[in-house]
């Protein structure tokens, strides 16, 4: 395998997630989006997009850091690389939970695990490279703002979900 090939494969890996979520959120956003309630200080929708591209590219790239300095899939990756997975898949079913399934609390119960998971992944991260730990502040940001999101929109739509 060429040296470069974990750095470009790892720093891709969380967009597969986004780019399949998006063929689900593209349909809804114009469609059963439209229909709830949303809190006038949300973000506009176009930029979700550039947001979670960025945000994917620092994650990716942070675990292709923490695999560097571990010397790979190695005993001593299982907890970093397993927490980072865990956020991953948490991450990835997000969309088809709040968009897909139409499920706004279970979307909530949903990211705030996943918020958990990230913190939980950072925080393992710190030790090994802080580089890689301070690339994920963004995305706990990000996601604070999205679960409070998530919290008011389920909130104010009960009566058209679950």
């Amino acid at each position: 395998m060429p040296s470069w090939a974990p750095a470009v494969g790892l720093t891709l890996l969380p967009h597969v997630g986004g780019i399949l979520g998006g063929f689900i959120t593209r349909k809804e956003v114009k469609t059963w989006y439209t229909t709830l309630v949303k809190p006038s200080w949300r973000p506009p929708n176009w930029m979700f997009a550039p947001m979670w591209t960025t945000l994917y590219t620092s994650m990716g790239y942070g675990s292709y850091l923490i695999y560097k300095e571990l010397g790979g899939l190695t005993e001593d990756a299982v907890v970093p690389l397993g927490l980072y997975a865990g956020q991953l898949a948490l991450n990835w079913a997000w969309t088809p939970i709040f968009f897909g399934a139409h499920k706004i609390g279970w979307g909530f119960v949903e990211i705030v695990f996943l918020t958990g998971t990230v913190v939980l992944t950072t925080a393992s991260w710190y030790p090994i490279s802080k580089t890689a730990a301070y690339l994920m502040f963004p995305y706990i940001a990000w996601l604070s703002l999205a679960s409070t999101l998530n919290y008011v929109i389920w909130r104010d739509n009960k009566d058209k979900t679950e």
